[in-house]
């Protein structure tokens, strides 16, 4: 199992920036992906940006060029770098941990508390 703190979310203006950062309670290393979703009433929740625990990375088209994700190793965090922010990034950001689970040979997830993020226009 793995629990999930996030941090960073707010309120900034189109064009800004802003940093979430996701702290989990044990290796990322250990971890087969951590990725960033996000969700707005009603709808379903989509993938930002991820990363294997061999360094791929994968990025939402919405967001390519303007969002960096990357890795601290040293705090067992994952970091998504949000630049040139619009107002349509505005939702409800959710840190993942995807664990292979051996025993069952499936994947189970696991997600943050959830921070907002809101882009005025």
């Amino acid at each position: 199992q793995v629990q999930l703190v996030e941090s960073g979310g707010g309120l900034v203006q189109a064009g800004g920036s802003l940093r979430l950062s996701c702290a989990a309670s044990r290796s990322i290393f250990s971890i087969n992906i951590m990725g960033w979703y996000r969700q707005a009433p009603g709808k379903q929740r989509e993938l930002v940006a991820s990363i294997n625990s061999d360094g791929r990375i994968n990025y939402a088209d919405s967001v390519k060029g303007r969002f960096t994700i990357s890795r601290d190793p040293a705090k067992n965090a994952v970091h998504v770098q949000m630049n040139s922010l619009k107002p349509e990034d505005t939702d409800v950001y959710y840190c993942n941990a995807r664990l292979f689970v051996r025993p069952t040979m499936s994947y189970a997830d696991y997600w943050g508390q959830g921070t907002q993020v809101t882009v005025s226009s």
